[in-house]
């Protein structure tokens, strides 16, 4: 046992001697195991070294000990290959013999930077389209089912749009008004204080209006809306998917798209011109508040003024976007709810990009919204 102690212990050695023709003689010795190779790195690059040289005997009958990690540096010294004059025990080649026959891994070469930034392009392309193929083909799935509404009126899930309405709409009152008359009164200080250096005052009332009927109400509602039901019911859908309760439903026969996106998309496009409404109000109150505290502009004059200078045509144009906001809302949520796989790590992501894509979507369809109906519904 203490001659085995002292075989580990002893340092691996690396004779080098020059002939005079020519010839180097390379003798290892010595313990060569990987503790010893780690404490002593320059073993390794006087081994490559010498590994280029022509010419070389290479004696390993001195070694005392060698393991696999030692015999593969030196097998990798050597280029992956026999040198051709070797002397070694027989214990000793079998261990490279070994490494001979394993195929080694080979890196990948590095990808420069352009190649990374084309792939990153190429993946985000990929993914978007996969994304956009994927909603789209729920739209035509929807399409179909309210098809068959129509025609067959006994299928309609009451009980689920009813559902929906009371979670979506009916619980959101609060946080909508709340939301709205704030941004009512933050509006009405921010535009008295320049309203006040033109002497301006009663142009209060038109700001007020076509801001907030036209574009803020409807906006802030499909945002809350967006963050509060919209990430709901991709949860609602993602927790059916984890619990194996979609795969229940199709087993059953049920349709998947009449019995969860159908009921959504109805809701939503029913409720959210509601709350557009209920947050106008709200936010008219606040600014109504705030215009008589900042410029004296009475309640009755506030009142009676509005319905002249907010033409008929931005209600309609506010409660249009508003329906086309609760339907991709309930769409983008189904189309994320659907895409979560059974573990907690993506119910968690899918919601997130949900809710994130609701609202995206929603600021890109007011925009389109402001763009076509430029010239509609100004005094």
């Amino acid at each position: 046992m203490t001659d085995s102690k002292s075989l580990q212990d002893s340092p691996p050695l690396l004779e080098i001697a020059e002939q005079t023709d020519g010839v180097t003689c390379a003798t290892l010795s010595g313990c060569w195991n990987l503790r010893n190779l780690a404490i002593m790195p320059e073993l390794r690059q006087q081994l490559c070294l010498l590994a280029v040289k022509k010419n070389v005997q290479w004696d390993l009958n001195s070694i005392d000990v060698l393991d696999n990690a030692a015999a593969l540096i030196i097998w990798l010294a050597w280029q992956e290959q026999f040198p051709v004059s070797l002397h070694i025990r027989t214990e000793h080649q079998r261990l490279m013999d070994r490494w001979q026959a394993q195929q080694l891994p080979v890196p990948n070469p590095a990808d420069s930077r352009f190649t990374e930034i084309v792939n990153f392009i190429v993946n985000l392309v990929t993914h978007f389209w996969e994304q956009l193929l994927s909603l789209v083909t729920l739209l035509g799935q929807l399409l179909l089912d309210t098809g068959h509404m129509l025609l067959h009126p006994g299928d309609i899930p009451w009980a689920e749009i009813s559902i929906t309405i009371y979670e979506a709409g009916v619980r959101a009152l609060g946080i909508t008004a709340l939301v709205g008359f704030l941004i009512g009164i933050v509006l009405s200080y921010l535009s008295a204080l320049q309203l006040k250096m033109f002497g301006a005052e009663i142009y209060i009332i038109d700001i007020l209006g076509l801001s907030i009927i036209r574009e803020l109400g409807p906006l802030l509602a499909a945002i809350l809306v967006a963050g509060r039901s919209g990430s709901a019911m991709t949860a609602q859908v993602g927790i059916m998917r984890v619990t194996e309760e979609l795969d229940a439903l199709s087993a059953m026969g049920i349709s998947h798209s009449l019995r969860l996106v159908f009921p959504k998309v109805t809701a939503l496009t029913v409720v959210l011109p509601l709350l557009s409404v209920w947050t106008n109000a709200a936010a008219l109150i606040g600014g109504m508040f705030s215009a008589q505290n900042t410029l004296d502009i009475s309640y009755q004059q506030f009142f009676f003024k509005l319905p002249d200078v907010v033409p008929l045509a931005n209600i309609y144009i506010g409660l249009g976007k508003s329906a086309v906001f609760g339907l991709m809302i309930a769409l983008i949520a189904c189309h994320f709810g659907f895409r979560i796989k059974p573990n907690t790590e993506s119910l968690g992501n899918e919601t997130t990009n949900s809710v994130v894509a609701s609202i995206t979507v929603v600021i890109m369809i007011d925009a389109v919204f402001a763009i076509l109906f430029m010239g509609v519904g100004m005094p």
